[in-house]
C-alpha cells in the first residue's frame, strides 16, 4: 500500500483547484505548478505550496515532464495527480512518476498507452465482446489498403486518426469519390497533431448518442460502473452539455453497456478512474468509441446523482485501498446537468478570446455548482484551452436540473470578454434538448441560426443602454451639472460608439430621471433608478431590468442578457478609415503568436487572401485581407508573441 501524504497537481486551472479542495479535506498538503503566465493564477493561491515550472507555453512549462518531477522532489511530494489534458494520458509520464518512486494518481501506463491508440483498443475490446463499429483497425496502413478495406465496409464511413482526439484527424466520407483525398488530409492532420499518422475506419453511425460510462478499478481486481452521462450535443467534436442520467438510456440498456465497460477496464488491468465511451443508434444498439484513461470534464454530474467524491475514490485507489463501494451499493438519484463556460465568441465562429477580467461572480444556491479557477482581474492568456469554468446544476428530476442551470448561467456575471453564456442558456431552454431528443447532430439541425451565433452587433436598446451608461460616468467623473435628478431642463447630447469596428451615432436626451435615446429611427426610452459600479437599474416599457457592466480605461463591457459586448466611446476621436471588415489594417484577432506570414512588403494581394496565421488557446486562426491592394508595412514576424487588436500588416488600396 502506497503512503500518500502530499500531492503534486500537474494542471492548472478549474481541474487543479478541484482536486486541491478534495485532497485538502482529506488531510493531504498540495502543491500547485504554474507557468510565468499563471503566476497570480487561482489555483496557485489555493495549494499549500507552489513551484513556477517554466514559460507560458506548454511546451516549455505544463508538458516538461522533468520540470514538474522535479518540483515533486523539492516540495516532497509523493504523488501526483494529472489533472486532465496535459500529461494525464502520457504514459512515458506515468512511468517516470513510478521510477521516482512518485505515486501516479491514475491508471498503469500499459493501460494508458493501450488506450491511448484508437487501433489497438479496438482490437483488445473487440477480443474482451465489448461492442464495436464495423470497422477496419490492421496494422497495414498503406493507401490502397485502405481504400479496399473502405468498400468493403460501406459508405458512409468515418476515417479516423488512431492518436488522440478532439475531432483532429477525423473525416466523414459519404462516397468513394472523396475517400482518398479525406485519408491523406487525416493522415497529415494526425502527423501534425500528435506525431502518428495512424488511421482506422469505420462504418459511420448517423445522428447517435454519445453515451459514456464511469468505471472505477482498484488494485485487487474490483471494478464498477458509476452510471452514464449523455454527451450528445457537441460541436466540432467538443461536448457542449453533458447530463445523468440519460433521458435516452433505460435501466435494461444502462446495466448492458455498464458490464460492458467493466469487461473493458478489466481487459487492460485497469486502476482508478477511466470513462468508456459508445455510439448509441436509435436502436439502442451501443458500440464501443474509445476509453479515456482519466477523470473526465464532466465527472461532476455523476458526482452530484450519486453522492460521490470522484476525485477521493482516485486518491484511495492509489494509496492502494479497495473501492469504498461494491456495484450493488452503488444508487443513482435526480438529475444533474453541466455546461462549459468558455472563453470564446460565438458570434464569430466561436473564436477564442483573450483579455482581463473585469467582473466574476456567479450565484451560489441550492443545486448549483460552479467548478472554475479564475476570479476578477486575472488574465485569460492565449496560451491555454478557452474553457474557464463549469456550471453544474442537480435537480430531483432532469426538468428541475436544467431550469436551475439555465437561470444560473444566465445570472453568472462574467466581463471582459466575449463568452458563451448567451449560447449555453438557449441550448439549455431549446424544446428539442429540453424533451431529451438532442443527437450528435443537435447544432446542426436546429441551433445553426440561433441569436447567440447570428446577431452580430447589439441591438439598439443595448446601444441606448451603453449610451446611458457612458452619460452616467461622464456625469460622475466630471462632477458635472448636466446630470442632476431634480433638473427640470431637457439636455440633448451626442455620441458615437463603436463595437467591432461598427460606428454607431446616438443622440442621448436626459430629462431628469428619464432618458430618450435616438438611433436613426430607432428610439429607446429608458428611466434610470439606480447605477453603482457594475449594475444599472433602470425601466424599459414599463418593464424594471437590471444590468451588469464594468469599465476599464474608456472601454465599456455590459451584458444585458442579449450577450457580452465590448464597446468603445469614440465620440472625440479624429475620424479614421475602420479597421474591421474591408479595412487595409489586418490586426491581432487576440493575444497569440504568429506562426507564419505569407507576403512581404510590396506584394500584392486580393481581398480574402490568408495573410498571416495567428495561434492561441491552442488553435490556428488564418486573418484575411479586408481589400485587393499592396501590402505597405508590416509590422510582426513569424514567432513573434503579439496583443489583441496590434496592427500587423497594412494593405494600401488599388
Amino acid at each position: 500500500m502506497s503512503k500518500i501524504t502530499k500531492i503534486l497537481i500537474a494542471n492548472r486551472g478549474e481541474i487543479a483547484v478541484r482536486v486541491i479542495r478534495t485532497a485538502r479535506n482529506l488531510g493531504f498538503r498540495t502543491v500547485a505548478v504554474y507557468s510565468e503566465a499563471d503566476a497570480n493564477a487561482l489555483h496557485v493561491q489555493e495549494a499549500d505550496q507552489a513551484v513556477c515550472i517554466g514559460a507560458a507555453a506548454v511546451g516549455e512549462s505544463y508538458l516538461v515532464a522533468e520540470n514538474i518531477l522535479a518540483a515533486a522532489k523539492q516540495t516532497g511530494a509523493d504523488a501526483i495527480h494529472p489533472g486532465y489534458g496535459f500529461l494525464s494520458e502520457n504514459a512515458a509520464f506515468c512511468q517516470d512518476c513510478e521510477a521516482q518512486g512518485i505515486a501516479f494518481i491514475g491508471p498503469r501506463a500499459e493501460a494508458i498507452e493501450l488506450m491511448g491508440s484508437k487501433r489497438l483498443s479496438k482490437i483488445a475490446m473487440l477480443e474482451a465482446d465489448v461492442p464495436c463499429i464495423l470497422g477496419y483497425q490492421g496494422a497495414d496502413q498503406a493507401e490502397q489498403t485502405l481504400l479496399a478495406k473502405a468498400q468493403e465496409i460501406g459508405f458512409p464511413l468515418m476515417v479516423k486518426a488512431s492518436a488522440g482526439g478532439g475531432g483532429r484527424g477525423m473525416r466523414l466520407v459519404l462516397a468513394q469519390s472523396e475517400l482518398a483525398e479525406q485519408i491523406r488530409t487525416a493522415r497529415s492532420e494526425a502527423e501534425t497533431a500528435f506525431g502518428n499518422g495512424e488511421l482506422i475506419l469505420e462504418r459511420a453511425v448517423i445522428e447517435p448518442r454519445h453515451i459514456e460510462i464511469q468505471v472505477f478499478a482498484d488494485e485487487h481486481g474490483n471494478a464498477v460502473y458509476l452510471g452514464e452521462r449523455d454527451c450528445s450535443i457537441q460541436r466540432r467534436h467538443q461536448k457542449v452539455v453533458e447530463e445523468a442520467p440519460s433521458p435516452f438510456v433505460a435501466p435494461d440498456l444502462r446495466k448492458r453497456m455498464g458490464e460492458a465497460a467493466v469487461n473493458a477496464a478489466k481487459a487492460c488491468h485497469y486502476r482508478g478512474a477511466g470513462t468508456v465511451e459508445f455510439l448509441v443508434d436509435k436502436d439502442k444498439n451501443f458500440y464501443f468509441l474509445e476509453m479515456n484513461t482519466r477523470l473526465q470534464v464532466e465527472h461532476p454530474v455523476t458526482e452530484l446523482i450519486t453522492g460521490l467524491d470522484l476525485v477521493a475514490w482516485q486518491l484511495k485507489v492509489a494509496a492502494g485501498e479497495r473501492l469504498p463501494l461494491t456495484q450493488e451499493q452503488v444508487t443513482l438519484t435526480g438529475h444533474a446537468v453541466e455546461v462549459r463556460l468558455y472563453a470564446e465568441d460565438p458570434r464569430n465562429n466561436f473564436m477564442p478570446q483573450t483579455g482581463k477580467i473585469c467582473l466574476w461572480d456567479y450565484p451560489q444556491r441550492p443545486g448549483i455548482r460552479m467548478d472554475h479557477g479564475i476570479q476578477t482581474g486575472q488574465e485569460i492568456s492565449p496560451f491555454y484551452d478557452p474553457m474557464i469554468a463549469k456550471v453544474i446544476a442537480y435537480g430531483d428530476d432532469r426538468n428541475e436540473a436544467i431550469r436551475r442551470l439555465a437561470s444560473a448561467v444566465q445570472d453568472t456575471k462574467l466581463l471582459g470578454l466575449n463568452n458563451n453564456k448567451l449560447f449555453l442558456q438557449n441550448v439549455l431552454r431549446h424544446p428539442v434538448f429540453f424533451k431529451g431528443e438532442a443527437t450528435t447532430a443537435f447544432i446542426e439541425q436546429h441551433f445553426t441560426a440561433d441569436v447567440s451565433m447570428d446577431q452580430k452587433l447589439p441591438t439598439p436598446s443595448t446601444l441606448a443602454k451603453a449610451a446611458l451608461l457612458y452619460f452616467q460616468r461622464g456625469a460622475k467623473h466630471k462632477q458635472a451639472q448636466q446630470f442632476n435628478w431634480s433638473n427640470a431642463i431637457a439636455q440633448t447630447y451626442v455620441c458615437k460608439l463603436d463595437v467591432d469596428g461598427e460606428e454607431t451615432s446616438l443622440s442621448l436626451t436626459a430629462n431628469g430621471r428619464d432618458f430618450t435615446i435616438n438611433q436613426g429611427e430607432n428610439h429607446t426610452t429608458l428611466q434610470l433608478l439606480s447605477c453603482d459600479e457594475n449594475r444599472c437599474v433602470y425601466i424599459e416599457n414599463g418593464i424594471r431590468e437590471r444590468l451588469d457592466f464594468a469599465f476599464a480605461c474608456d472601454t465599456l463591457y455590459l451584458d444585458d442578457g442579449s450577450g457580452h459586448f465590448i464597446v468603445e466611446d469614440i465620440t472625440y476621436q479624429p475620424a479614421t478609415s475602420a479597421a474591421g471588415s474591408g479595412s487595409g489594417q489586418i490586426k491581432a484577432a487576440m493575444d497569440g503568436a504568429i506562426v507564419e506570414l505569407f507576403v512581404n512588403e510590396g506584394d500584392t494581394v486580393e481581398a480574402g487572401q490568408t495573410l498571416v496565421i495567428l495561434e492561441a488557446m491552442k488553435m490556428e486562426h488564418a486573418l484575411k485581407a479586408g481589400i485587393s491592394g499592396t501590402v505597405t508595412t508590416i509590422g510582426c514576424e513569424a514567432g513573434q508573441q503579439v496583443k489583441s487588436k496590434q496592427l500587423l500588416i497594412t494593405v494600401e488600396g488599388a
